[in-house]
């Protein structure tokens, strides 16, 4: 027993957000109604004063996150520009060639799970989900690479 959960301390790839959604999702269809939406998602950390009174800013990055099928669908009826939304996921490396020929690396977030963190209004045509609509979307619905 203690030699599998070795090899699974090993083997992990767990990223957790909390940010804010920096537009609208970019939805795609592809294979009888598959969906895949892309989100640009601001996590910021809050500057601080040092003892000696120098101030240090606010930290923004900047994360893409990639959601697909069920729940790139949850994301295009319900995610909208300023939202807050927390985002469980793992983070992937990849490197395509820009249209100069350059080689250019790129960091994305699958994500796994989303929750939506802000309020909605009443007066808003859609109502807000609950949790669980956006959390039941399994790992199933990952792609399958």
């Amino acid at each position: 027993m203690g030699f599998v959960w070795l090899e699974i301390l090993f083997a992990m790839n767990k990223v957790m957000l909390i940010g804010n959604v920096g537009k609208d999702p970019d939805v795609r269809y592809y294979d009888q109604d598959q969906a895949v939406a892309q989100v640009s998602l601001a996590t910021t950390e809050r500057g601080y004063t040092l003892q000696n009174g120098t101030q240090v800013p606010d930290h923004t990055d900047w994360h893409n996150v990639i959601f697909y099928r069920g729940l790139a669908k949850v994301v295009e009826k319900y995610v909208r520009k300023g939202d807050k939304i927390y985002v469980e996921g793992r983070i992937r490396y990849r490197a395509y060639d820009d249209k100069r020929g350059m080689r250019r690396m790129i960091t994305e977030i699958y994500a796994e799970n989303m929750e939506l963190l802000s309020p909605r209004k009443p007066a808003e045509g859609n109502p807000q989900p609950s949790q669980t609509t956006a959390a039941n979307v399994s790992n199933s619905d990952m792609p399958p690479f």
